[in-house]
């Protein structure tokens, strides 16, 4: 997840309900594949997830769609996880590869090693603290995949994982020969103060995403046909484009591209004119980190999105090109000049860079806005508070709550009154981020202009 409008009545929202409005490409997608023959390699990379390994294994095997390989990349693991995802595989009588690093070199250049040493057509990355509550998550990411050339990345919805969540995939089939045969596995509750940390940080991230992917996401799928960025924890990408992006960038920026893959992958598809598609349809539940760790994750998210948006500014002034692009579709409808589609896909757009900085790319209003949402906002409340405008301040917090609050209560169907009262008890929390987001700011423009650091990586 990278982002989300910090105030409700922001650009993107409005862009967003702009979509809802506009409606979607009515283009009836003909594939020139077929999902049903591609191969499928599901990659796990995990560091020190002894106690989620088997479970995120279980949800794999229980799959509609049977992949190619199972992959599992220790990334220098000081637990058991080698050893768990060896005894699951032996004991169901899974074939699995498993590479055991001697120290961590991060995800990064995990999912750039396995796109070069493997042949698969997709590339499924599932993190090891990650299990796919849907059965046919991989077949519906792959199908849609498929639907169109321009399609580079799928995912489905992405929720908190729970401890009761954990449990249940605990009891399926394969996860209980496991915890048979490897007692000292089990799934077991926490200790109360990890207990109420994490389910603190539950709470918070379960409002965000539903406003995030209920809402925004949704609507930019309908206007643009595309979001940002896919969300890395469960995610399929079509191999081969993933090795494209790597073999472009390892020579300028070797193995350090931002503080988040996921968010740089996905801009670096945009900016060729490919899609990352979002289901709505499918789930996968993800273990979220403590409260005391969750500042840490806030600044990889936020300051991963300001680094794309440097490395790839031409998407960001596209809204600045939108006349040149409008003038040229008028010529080309003048000139009777129309591209034959053979293939029709929905949000057909030419490929490339070159096209991205002639004419930039729909999507790129959306990062601009974001951007500068995530600089002018947080600096807005700052202001008030230093020159203490607290009627202001208050009047502003007060009216962006109550907006806020009804857009998910609207949005939340059919668990209504209960999202109304998780967003009350979010709303701190959520506002605790907007401010922590100006240190990022600050760290990000010291990496840029003061220490002239550029080692962006996960």
């Amino acid at each position: 997840m990278a982002f989300a409008p910090y105030f409700i009545l922001s650009p993107n929202t409005l862009m967003s309900i702009a979509g809802y409005i506009h409606g979607p490409d009515k283009t009836v997608p003909t594939p020139a594949e077929d999902w049903r023959k591609a191969s499928v390699d599901v990659i796990i990379p995990a560091l020190n997830e002894e106690h989620n390994v088997a479970l995120c294994l279980a949800s794999v095997v229980r799959q509609t769609i049977r992949p190619k390989r199972i992959i599992i990349i220790d990334d220098g693991s000081s637990d058991n996880t080698t050893n768990y995802a060896k005894a699951f595989g032996e004991i169901n009588g899974i074939e699995m590869v498993v590479i055991q690093r001697k120290s961590p070199i991060g995800k990064t250049p995990t999912i750039k090693r396995q796109s070069r040493e493997f042949d698969s057509d997709v590339e499924f990355i599932l993190d090891a603290d990650t299990i796919l509550e849907s059965d046919n998550y991989i077949e519906r990411a792959v199908q849609e995949l498929y639907q169109a050339i321009g399609i580079a990345s799928a995912c489905g919805t992405i929720l908190p994982l729970r401890f009761k969540d954990r449990l249940a995939m605990s009891r399926t089939p394969a996860a209980e020969k496991f915890f048979a045969g490897v007692k000292e596995a089990a799934v077991k509750p926490s200790g109360f103060f990890s207990h109420w940390q994490r389910s603190v940080t539950n709470l918070y991230r379960d409002v965000l995403y539903m406003f995030l992917q209920r809402f925004i996401y949704k609507g930019q799928m309908v206007f643009f046909g595309t979001i940002t960025n896919p969300v890395g924890c469960a995610v399929a990408y079509r191999r081969k484009y993933v090795k494209d992006l790597f073999d472009k960038y390892e020579p300028i920026l070797g193995d350090d591209l931002t503080n988040s893959e996921d968010i740089f992958i996905g801009f670096a598809l945009l900016d060729k004119g490919y899609r990352n598609i979002q289901l709505t349809d499918v789930y996968a539940r993800s273990e979220e980190p403590r409260a005391n760790q969750l500042p840490s994750q806030i600044y990889m998210w936020s300051s991963s999105f300001l680094q794309s948006c440097y490395y790839f500014d031409t998407l960001l002034r596209s809204p600045f090109k939108s006349f040149k692009r409008w003038r040229k579709r008028s010529q080309d409808k003048k000139d009777k000049v129309e591209e034959r589609r053979v293939i029709k896909e929905p949000y057909r757009q030419s490929f490339g860079e070159a096209t991205t900085k002639t004419y930039g790319r729909p999507i790129g209003w959306v990062l601009m806005t974001s951007a500068m949402e995530k600089v002018f906002f947080p600096a807005t409340l700052l202001i008030m508070i230093l020159l203490k405008l607290w009627i202001p301040l208050a009047i502003t917090v007060l009216i962006e709550t109550l907006i806020s609050l009804t857009v998910l209560t609207l949005i939340s169907k059919p668990h209504r009154v209960k999202y109304l009262l998780k967003g009350i008890i979010a709303t701190p929390l959520r506002y605790s981020s907007l401010l922590y987001d100006l240190f990022t700011i600050l760290r990000f423009a010291a990496d840029l202009w003061i220490f002239r650091s550029r080692r962006w990586r996960k």
